[in-house]
């Protein structure tokens, strides 16, 4: 058993719904979806590192158990960007615990190769030798990219930057390591084993996850992708009305 101590925040009541944030940020980011999953009993997940939560040595299996240790024994897991690998991971490997899985604007692989769109190499060589130099910069600058493409972009960034700083900054330990999940991690081999309820939500206008991403992802029997065409990689924050909308949809059918 860990001794990590993970913060979660549970609000309302109804079926259990795990939320995980993105990297560089927090739980907070998902404030404004707080008035529209009121039937439902949402766990607001800091990963480990991130905003109250400490830190967990080790890579995204080590984080996963350690989240697994605080949250409802079975959950729908939903994931954003970096958390959607890990409840993607979740799914894979616990699918006692995941009853359904939402990633949203989320690849099973970010790293782009010869025959995979994703973030550039030199990208994310680039974000992890600025980490040690100037921490908010860095960080300033993942936000910049995640609004890129939408037309409500310098709005979209400050409402993340206000939320993000509503809690303790990242530590640079767990910075360095979702980065390296970010440039590592590959589950698109394991993507067929997820047999439950998964709804894939993309924005179009993505320039972390590109919309080319959709087509080369597995048709499963419970898979749906929900594509939000003037969104790029915060659509909660920055098409929140269309968001709620199709998440509910897919979450009224699970209950």
């Amino acid at each position: 058993m860990s001794l990590t101590k993970l913060h979660i925040e549970s609000i309302g009541q109804g079926p259990d719904l795990v939320m995980l944030h993105g990297w560089g940020v927090n739980s907070a980011v998902f404030t404004p979806l707080q008035g529209a999953l009121t039937k439902y009993r949402v766990h607001f997940v800091d990963l480990p590192g991130f905003g109250d939560s400490q830190a967990v040595e080790g890579d995204i299996h080590d984080w996963l158990n350690a989240i697994l240790e605080v949250v409802p024994q079975q959950a729908i897991w939903t994931g954003w960007s970096l958390g959607g690998l890990v409840a993607t991971l979740a799914a894979i490997h616990h699918p006692q615990r995941v009853s359904a899985l939402c990633t949203i604007a989320s690849s099973p692989c970010f790293m782009a190769t010869e025959e995979w769109p994703g973030i550039p190499e030199n990208v994310l060589s680039q974000f992890a030798q600025q980490l040690t130099h100037d921490l908010d910069k860095t960080i300033e600058r993942f936000l910049a990219i995640q609004a890129m493409g939408s037309a409500t972009a310098k709005g979209d960034i400050k409402q993340l930057r206000e939320l993000v700083l509503a809690k303790p900054k990242a530590q640079q330990s767990a910075l360095a390591q979702g980065l390296t999940m970010l440039e590592r991690v590959d589950l698109r081999s394991q993507l067929p084993q997820i047999s439950q309820p998964w709804l894939r939500i993309w924005g179009r206008l993505d320039g972390l996850v590109p919309r080319r991403v959709i087509k080369t992802m597995p048709q499963l029997s419970r898979s749906q992708d929900l594509l939000l065409n003037k969104a790029s990689h915060a659509p909660f924050i920055s098409h929140q009305q269309e968001f709620v909308e199709g998440f509910n949809q897919w979450l009224d059918k699970l209950v």
